[in-house]
């Protein structure tokens, strides 16, 4: 009977460990999605357990009349998220989490310039691959709220694909 505790206690140690190599110390990369404009992020993440993490994403955008309404605007907003990995197979995982972030932006419109900074809070959730190589590759949704008038209604989401080099 002790030794089948034991082997149960080492089989239920050795999948805690292999969950744990899944996820990278650290990984810093680009995130290339679309949400009106907001294209570009540089994405860094740090392991802060075996099964989650902080992500940290700064994004910018210099737009010419997206909109058709004669606004030529700039953007750069910062976002952090904590995580939760879990492993689905092999080198597969998927993760949901929840942020914020704060944000600036400005306007020009004929003779009127306008500039305003906003607060927002953010989910996300999504699946990755990690390589055999120090490569992991990202798709993931993240819903945006709040905005301070950013976002029409005060909703913005974007749906990302993220590339990163893991250390």
């Amino acid at each position: 009977m002790k030794k089948i505790i034991l082997s149960a206690f080492m089989l239920i140690g050795l999948a805690f460990s292999t969950q744990a190599q899944d996820i990278s110390k650290n990984a810093i990369g680009l995130r290339l999605g679309d949400s009106g404009g907001f294209g570009t992020e540089i994405t860094y993440q740090r392991a802060l357990g075996s099964n989650n993490r902080l992500e940290l994403d700064l994004g910018w955008r210099n737009r010419k009349d997206y909109n058709n309404n004669g606004y030529d605007d700039n953007a750069i907003k910062l976002a952090a998220l904590y995580q939760w990995v879990w492993n689905i197979d092999g080198g597969f995982n998927w993760y949901a989490g929840v942020g914020g972030g704060l944000g600036s932006y400005s306007y020009d419109n004929d003779n009127t310039h306008y500039n305003d900074t906003f607060a927002f809070a953010a989910g996300d959730i999504g699946i990755e691959y990690n390589f055999d190589i120090p490569l992991l590759i990202s798709l993931d949704f993240r819903p945006e709220f709040g905005g301070n008038g950013y976002y029409k209604n005060n909703y913005g989401s974007d749906i990302a694909l993220g590339l990163k080099y893991q250390f």
